[in-house]
């Protein structure tokens, strides 16, 4: 099907403006991350289910295959400091000590690396076990809105600049969870496929490359 220029320009700004955020802090120890997918407000519904989030990344999905020309590409953020300018090297972060420090920040640090290692245990089970089910920890250990509130709580230490860039990689740990999820799914009785065990290895890796990128900003 050819689309034609305009076409995809328009498609590109209105998705563009729905996923358009801006992170606000006063970096005062009291400042909040306005990563897109972060908690609503009180006047919002509170969750997401996870089906909600698959269907949103479909059709971020899609647009970026209608808009590929451009050279930027929301899927990924490869190492610091290439293939995305918001992803800072944690060297150069500026953290406010005292945020960081505080319990709440902390709570939400020892919970990151919980998930991490849910993430290498997943991992161990594949290897072991290339027909192994990992839906149950999937869902036990990844709750959505808990683990948003994680990643806002711990984005709080930093300074904008240095959020924008661990915004990103909280973005992208939500899509791989959720993609991971849908690809461990099989019918019963039939056999996981080379394919679907190798698209559920990188997603694990790539997981585990997220956060922990996210905790390298929190040492």
């Amino acid at each position: 099907m050819k689309i034609s220029g305009i076409t995809v320009v328009s498609i590109a700004a209105t998705f563009g403006s729905a996923l358009a955020f801006a992170p606000t802090t006063s970096f005062n120890g009291a400042q909040q991350s306005t990563m897109e997918l972060s908690m609503s407000s009180q006047s919002e519904e509170p969750t997401t289910t996870r089906l909600q989030f698959l269907q949103t990344a479909t059709v971020a999905t899609l647009l970026t295959t209608l808009t590929s020309a451009t050279p930027a590409n929301a899927a990924k953020y490869g190492s610091f400091g290439a293939g995305s300018p918001e992803v800072l090297d944690p060297k150069s972060a500026i953290v406010d000590l005292d945020v960081l420090r505080s319990e709440p920040v902390q709570g939400a640090i020892s919970s990151l690396r919980v998930y991490l290692d849910a993430v290498k245990s997943m991992q161990t089970d594949l290897k072991g076990n290339s027909q192994a089910d990992i839906g149950p920890t999937i869902r036990g250990k990844f709750d959505f809105v808990k683990l948003r509130a994680d990643l806002n709580t711990a984005n709080t230490a930093f300074d904008e600049d240095t959020q924008r860039g661990t915004d990103r990689i909280g973005r992208l740990i939500l899509q791989d969870i959720t993609e991971l999820e849908v690809a461990n799914k099989q019918k019963e009785g039939i056999a996981r496929s080379d394919k679907r065990l190798t698209i559920m290895t990188r997603k694990l890796e790539k997981l585990a490359k997220a956060f922990s990128d996210y905790l390298a900003f929190c040492a």
